[in-house]
């Protein structure tokens, strides 16, 4: 019984060793910053500072929940932007968003 126990904690090992490689991301360098704050990736986000983050909740879509995002990006002074959610609500056509800032 004692020698399945090995062969098995070896392949949970190994298993869990690649899941540690899968969530590393290879830092990208963000685009050149504009008027109108920028949605980026979070591999983008290594060399940028964070000034903080906002929600937003609105009726309608997805998309109408990403432009509110933007808008209260901008409206804070940031240049980027990274969208951790956008998820519909327990109300129908109702969209809640959240998103880190960063200058």
């Amino acid at each position: 019984m004692k020698s399945l126990r090995i062969p098995a904690a070896l392949l949970i090992l190994a298993a869990l060793s690649g899941c540690s490689n899968l969530m590393q991301t290879t830092p990208v360098p963000p685009p050149a910053p504009t008027e109108k704050a920028q949605e980026v990736t979070r591999a983008q986000t290594s060399t940028l500072t964070k000034i903080g983050s906002i929600t937003a909740d609105v009726i309608g879509s997805p998309m109408d929940a990403e432009a509110e995002i933007q808008r209260k990006a901008d409206a804070a002074g940031a240049r980027y932007y990274v969208i951790m959610f956008n998820s519909e609500t327990i109300v129908p056509g109702r969209w809640y968003s959240q998103a880190t800032l960063y200058r």
